[in-house]
């Protein structure tokens, strides 16, 4: 992007915008001049040290709770969104869960509890987000997961959620494409935040062997490629999931 403030003065909505990728994003798109609504279900205190930190960089922020796993406080998510800025321009879905079981203690309360973050959330902020959006020009980029293309065991719920994002990315983009509106998804490797310590410390190094460029992803990598999809040179894109793993799958 050539623009050093291709984003100034567009709203961003980012669910799961307290911790972690989700937090990275919100903080890059600031940096290119967005004001940013910091979506998270219960850490109000996370959720509050973003917002501190787009208002240092001279941006808005407003800090916007909910939990994308009901419909309800989902749709909710997107009217405070509008209520605080008067606008939406960019919808990034980063807020999801992702415990692992293996197939004999899958029961229904990991399905709902999975697929109603991941797959539901994503869909009815969606929904709410896209009446909104300015047309042409309305960006929309939801989180999948290398898991989708490339699964491991105990990972099938979860694999299956981030699979059917990918599915939903395609299809919504037809949708809204006649609106000049743009629909994609990024599907991030192993990436090194808080809420992977455990796994990095488990089996950090066996991905590192197996990754062609030889180390862990960090969230910067992702926040860019989110930022560009968001972006108007991205135009062209849509209905395109773009893996991220550092060349792994």
């Amino acid at each position: 992007m050539t623009d050093t403030l291709p984003f100034k003065d567009k709203v961003v909505l980012v669910t799961g915008g307290s911790r972690g990728l989700g937090a990275e994003v919100a903080r890059r798109f600031a940096s290119l001049g967005a004001d940013i609504a910091v979506g998270y279900r219960s850490d109000a205190e996370s959720a509050a040290r973003v917002v501190d930190d787009i208002k240092a960089l001279g941006r808005r922020a407003e800090a916007v709770s909910g939990d994308v796993a009901k419909p309800d406080e989902a749709i909710a998510k997107v009217e405070k969104t509008i209520s605080a800025f008067g606008r939406l321009d960019v919808l990034v879905n980063a807020a999801g869960v992702g415990p692992y079981l293996p197939l004999d203690k899958i029961d229904e309360d990991h399905y709902r509890k999975i697929f109603d973050a991941n797959v539901l959330g994503t869909m009815m902020l969606t929904k709410a987000a896209a009446p909104h959006l300015p047309s042409p020009g309305g960006r929309i980029v939801h989180f999948a997961s290398r898991l989708a293309q490339a699964p491991m065991a105990t990972t099938s719920v979860y694999s299956a959620s981030k699979a059917a994002v990918v599915a939903f990315t395609r299809a919504i983009s037809k949708e809204l494409g006649p609106r000049g509106i743009t629909v994609n998804a990024v599907a991030p490797g192993l990436i090194e935040t808080d809420m992977t310590t455990d796994i990095i410390a488990e089996r950090g190094e066996a991905v590192r062997a197996m990754t062609p460029l030889q180390r862990i992803g960090q969230p910067g990598d992702i926040a860019g490629i989110v930022t560009f999809l968001a972006s108007e040179e991205a135009g062209w894109i849509t209905g395109q999931t773009i893996l991220a793993d550092g060349g792994i799958t």
